[in-house]
């Protein structure tokens, strides 16, 4: 049941969180903007249209959104973002969540260079570039929080943050939370890495693989990449401040503030994207690696503070 819960609860914020991006970034740029609702609108009209196979297309192509969907629905199961030790929470392994984040972004890559378009080979090469990247950076700043946990569960992590709070100000976790928000960044396609909001050769990334779906399967992919962002924004908000989350003893007073908590805080952290990406632009995209490479070192110092800390 909390597992099902935990499922509809992120699949509906994360399209909201999407709505929330947009709207705070066109008020800021002095527009009205749509409505937070606009993403789900934008599905059924999707839904309600043909979808149009190209020309040589295989199974790959086809089945690759389902794939997508599939690895994020996998992680926002056993990940513990409702309660920490109910269900399939107690098997959210580190190297788990990481590797299905990987065979999503493998699925995608494969299914652009399916069709030997010149778009999608490029978004496909750009695409495995950055997640090479993006990956291990995610892995090694998930690690220097499992080495005071002394386990790589990403439940038990989260129970040993909640019954050490000070931990979290300690230098190793506030260079594990720099780098993680870049890579968050970089893994959703966001500013400065890459731009939803276009479509110019120079510049795409994730939407150059994109470009040959329509109807139902591109309604899914968007909801797939959606589902996404709630869920590294849902992981920072219960590793790093697992306020609400319910540790032991499920009722429904504990689920309801449980779900108010996890919409409030990935909600919260959606509207400091949207802060930040009006200040920001997007950088070349072979100042990436550069940047990503920054984030790995954050994560790297934090592990070896971690082991000084806990040698002590």
């Amino acid at each position: 049941m909390t597992i099902l819960l935990q499922l509809l609860v992120l699949l509906f914020i994360g399209p909201i969180a999407i709505g929330l991006i947009r709207t705070i970034g066109a008020r800021l740029q002095g527009r009205r903007g749509a409505s937070l609702l606009q993403p789900y609108r934008h599905f059924r009209q999707l839904w309600q249209k043909e979808t149009i196979e190209p020309t040589g297309a295989s199974v790959i192509f086809r089945f690759a959104p389902y794939v997508l969907l599939g690895t994020s629905l996998t992680i926002g199961a056993a990940g513990p973002f409702l309660a920490t030790s109910d269900g399939l929470s107690s098997s959210s392994d580190l190297f788990v969540v990481v590797g299905l984040l990987f065979v999503g972004n493998i699925a995608m890559a494969l299914a652009g260079l399916d069709l030997g378009t010149s778009f999608g080979g490029m978004g496909a090469s750009r695409e495995l570039t950055v997640s090479s990247l993006v990956e291990p950076t995610l892995l090694v700043s998930i690690f220097a929080l499992s080495i005071p946990a002394r386990s790589s569960s990403l439940d038990i992590i989260c129970r040993t943050s909640l019954l050490n709070p000070q931990r979290l100000l300690t230098p190793a976790d506030l260079l594990a939370l720099g780098a993680f928000l870049v890579v968050v960044i970089a893994e959703t396609k966001r500013l400065p890495v890459d731009n939803p909001s276009t479509h110019l050769e120079l510049t795409m990334i994730h939407e150059a693989m994109l470009l040959e779906y329509s109807g139902p399967r591109l309604a899914i992919v968007e909801w797939a990449s959606d589902l996404r962002l709630a869920l590294l924004l849902g992981l920072i908000a219960n590793l790093f401040f697992p306020l609400g989350i319910i540790n032991h003893g499920v009722t429904a007073g504990h689920l309801a503030i449980a779900i108010l908590a996890l919409t409030a805080k990935v909600l919260l952290l959606a509207a400091l994207i949207a802060l930040a990406e009006t200040a920001l632009i997007k950088i070349r995209l072979l100042r990436v690696p550069e940047l990503l490479s920054g984030s790995f070192i954050l994560a790297f110092l934090s592990i070896m503070i971690s082991f000084f800390v806990a040698g002590h």
